[in-house]
């Protein structure tokens, strides 16, 4: 486990994989278009990951969209073995069609928890949207936007606010180190800097 309290095994990764946000864009219209036929009435977005795919694919496809988180983390710390639920999917889902979305398919352990609970809530017909899975997480979903076995690195969680200072978040830096690679600022988002209006 390092400093940050990260234990998950990042030794398999093969590279890395950045994504920038036109990608992430792309990935979700892409998703969008195929899951238009299952036309989802409503879509769960797996917190914290899956809220930014979720988000911009319920906007695409005119779905309503409702939170569910469950997470092995306490405050960005890996705590618990198995996730814990914190916001379960919400009653109404009761025969309707539920697009689950998440970020990353890797064991499915996450999906088939939320899967499995919306469909003993009810609901009509269950469908799973990642816009990634590793190798050994590709069969589960029913849409997924890229297969890669690489260290992804996502524009929304790439770097942290750290004394004043946007660095890298120290859980990929540490996992590219892993590699024999070093994670520097070349790796942070290329963001117009913003003077704000009030604050």
């Amino acid at each position: 486990m390092s400093a940050e309290g990260n234990d998950y095994d990042y030794s398999t990764r093969e590279g890395i994989l950045p994504i920038s946000w036109n990608d992430f864009h792309g990935i979700c219209k892409a998703l969008a278009l195929a899951a238009a036929a299952f036309n989802p009435q409503i879509i769960l977005a797996v917190g914290r990951g899956g809220f930014y795919p979720g988000t911009l694919i319920s906007h695409l496809l005119r779905a309503d969209i409702y939170p569910v988180r469950l997470s092995r983390r306490v405050n960005d710390v890996v705590t618990y073995k198995s996730p814990r639920w914190l916001l379960k999917p919400p009653e109404l889902v009761k025969a309707q069609r539920v697009l689950i979305v998440d970020e990353i398919c890797d064991t499915g352990e996450t999906l088939n928890v939320v899967k499995a609970t919306t469909e003993r809530l009810g609901a009509a017909e269950v469908r799973l949207a990642v816009m990634y899975a590793h190798g050994r997480g590709r069969e589960l979903p029913d849409y997924v936007g890229l297969v890669s076995d690489a260290l992804i690195l996502n524009p929304w969680d790439r770097e942290i606010l750290r004394d004043g200072q946007f660095v890298p978040h120290p859980e990929y830096a540490d996992a590219m180190i892993s590699q024999g690679l070093t994670m520097d600022a070349s790796h942070l988002i290329p963001a117009t800097a913003w003077e704000l209006a009030k604050g």
